[in-house]
C-alpha cells in the first residue's frame, strides 16, 4: 500500500514535467538554428580519452530486477576508459563490487527536488569543461507504464553541433512547427521565422543551454523515481500474492496432517475397544 502511493504522486509527476521538457528541447532546438555562426564550450566534440556514464538508479532494494536491469546497462562501456557518477547506493553498491571506477556518489530522495539534479548535472559538465572528461552518457530507466520501465541510455556531453541538439529526442521530435496547448485544450500551431536576440545571442546561450541540461537530468531523476516507485509496487504485490499462495498451500497442508493425526488416534481408540470386547 506505502508503495502504491509513492507510485501514484511519482507517475503524475513525472507525466507532468513531460510537457516542460519537451517544449525546452523544442525551443532550444529551434533557436539555435536561427542565433549565428557561434560555438559552445559543452558542443565540443572531443577524441574520447575518458569516458563519464551518470548512473541513475534506487537507495533500496525491494524493487525486482530494476537495479540489476540498470547495471547491466552501464555495464556496456569500456572499463578500461569509463568511469561513474552514481546516483543511488544500490548502483553505486553494484559497481564498486565490480570493481568500475566511481568518480562521486549522489544520494536520492522519494520526491526529487530540482536542485539535486542541477548539481548531479554541473558536476558533470564542470569535469566535461576542464577536460577530465570527454563525453558523459546517462543511464537511468525510462517510465513507460506501471508495469513496463526500460533501461535506457541517453548521450548527454557534448551536446552535438548547437544547428542539431541531439539530446532530448526520447521527450520531442523535431519539426520546424511546434504545437502548445491552449487554455481551452485546443491546438495552437505556429511556425517559426526569426528570433531578435536581446542581448546576443552567445550570452542568451551561455545561460540557457546549461538551465536546458539541468531540467533534463531533472526530468530523467523523475523517469527514474516513477520506474523504482512502480517496479516496488509490482514487486511487493507479487511477494504479496506468493506469500497468500503459500500460506494457502501450508494451510491445507496442515488440515491433512490434522485430518491424518485425528484418524490415526481415532483408529487406535476404535482398536483398543475392540481388543477389550
Amino acid at each position: 500500500m506505502v508503495a502504491s502511493s509513492k507510485m501514484r504522486r511519482a507517475q503524475e509527476t513525472a507525466l507532468a514535467g513531460r510537457p516542460y521538457a519537451k517544449l525546452l528541447v523544442e525551443f532550444v532546438t529551434q533557436t539555435t538554428k536561427h542565433a549565428g555562426d557561434f560555438t559552445h564550450p559543452l558542443s565540443e566534440i572531443r577524441p574520447l580519452k575518458t569516458h563519464g556514464v551518470i548512473v541513475i538508479g534506487p537507495d533500496r532494494g525491494l524493487c525486482g530486477a530494476l537495479p540489476a536491469n540498470i547495471v547491466r546497462e552501464a555495464l556496456k562501456f569500456d572499463p578500461q576508459n569509463t568511469v561513474y557518477i552514481v546516483v543511488g547506493k544500490k548502483p553505486a553498491q553494484y559497481l564498486s563490487r565490480l570493481g568500475r571506477k566511481l568518480v562521486a556518489e549522489f544520494a536520492t530522495k522519494d520526491t526529487p527536488q530540482f536542485g539535486d539534479a542541477k548539481t548531479v548535472s554541473r558536476f558533470a559538465q564542470r569535469l566535461f569543461l576542464n577536460r577530465e572528461l570527454d563525453r558523459v552518457d546517462v543511464v537511468f530507466t525510462q517510465f513507460i507504464n506501471t508495469l513496463v520501465q526500460r533501461a535506457t541510455t541517453l548521450p548527454f556531453l557534448p551536446i552535438g553541433t548547437l544547428e542539431k541538439l541531439t539530446l532530448g529526442e526520447r521527450f520531442s521530435g523535431s519539426s520546424e512547427t511546434s504545437q502548445i496547448p491552449s487554455a481551452n485544450n485546443s491546438i495552437t500551431t505556429y511556425e517559426i521565422a526569426e528570433y531578435l536576440f536581446e542581448p546576443e545571442a552567445p550570452q542568451i546561450f551561455e545561460a540557457l543551454i546549461p538551465h536546458y541540461l539541468d531540467y533534463l537530468i531533472f526530468q530523467i531523476f523523475l523517469e527514474a523515481k516513477a520506474s523504482e516507485h512502480s517496479a516496488r509496487m509490482v514487486a511487493m504485490k507479487n511477494a504479496t500474492d506468493n506469500a497468500n499462495q503459500l500460506i494457502q498451500e501450508m494451510t491445507l497442508h496442515y488440515n491433512k496432517m490434522r485430518q491424518a493425526s485425528i484418524t490415526k488416534e481415532l483408529l487406535d481408540i476404535t482398536s483398543a475397544q475392540m481388543a477389550m470386547d
